[in-house]
């Protein structure tokens, strides 16, 4: 049982995982694009968890976004959590 239940939190680290890739990508076009920083955290948290702590740089040359969430078991709050991360980088459009 020990040994399915770590599977499981596994699974779901992997799953938030690329949550937060796709997440990152998806909101480093949109503020590379020159959307607001503040609607791009939003978008970011709404794809991946509430909770998710969203860092958004832009210059005038190169645009980043950093997404990381903190994973715990379902079944066992208790237990210490897994930090899951992702970034995205793109080209700042004029």
């Amino acid at each position: 049982m020990i040994v399915l239940a770590a599977a499981l939190w596994a699974i779901q680290a992997v799953a938030v995982q690329l949550q937060c890739v796709d997440a990152a990508r998806t909101a480093a076009r949109a503020a590379a694009r020159g959307e607001s920083l503040d609607e791009v955290r939003i978008e970011a948290r709404s794809a991946t968890r509430p909770d998710a702590q969203v860092e958004v740089s832009r210059d005038t040359e190169k645009t980043t976004v950093e997404i990381a969430v903190q994973v715990r078991p379902a079944w066992g709050s208790v237990l210490p959590a897994v930090r899951v991360s992702a970034s995205a980088t793109a080209d700042t459009e004029p």
